[in-house]
């Protein structure tokens, strides 16, 4: 989809990404995304780390839906994989979602998919 965000698609309308930047959320809309889903806490990486108001203001901005659903690394409740399968019928696609990694909104997807 875009040659410069990092993403990895891991559906046809999904794709997964590490922390993103406010002004990221530009270049998601440029490639054609219409909703961003930030799953990381704020503050879960430091001070320097971007906040969710931060990059809402930037997704808005830009054009993008943009919900927030922090979860943590290491587990992922049945509410909280609820919760995304829920954004992710309800968002408008293609849906960009976001973690440190990518693993965690990866998991949280598979996750989701599996319980409908």
């Amino acid at each position: 989809m875009s040659a410069s965000l990092p993403l990895k698609q891991i559906a046809p309308d999904v794709c997964v990404a590490p922390q993103l930047e406010p002004a990221a959320m530009a270049e998601a809309a440029r490639a054609g995304f219409r909703s961003v889903v930030n799953n990381r806490p704020d503050f879960e990486g430091g001070p320097d780390q971007p906040t969710s108001a931060q990059i809402e203001a930037a997704a808005r901005a830009a054009g993008l839906e943009y919900r927030f659903l922090p979860v943590s690394g290491a587990y992922q409740s049945p509410e909280e994989i609820a919760a995304f399968a829920k954004l992710l019928e309800e968002l408008p696609r293609p849906v960009l979602a976001f973690c440190r990694s990518g693993a965690r909104s990866t998991k949280l997807y598979n996750a989701a998919v599996s319980s409908r």
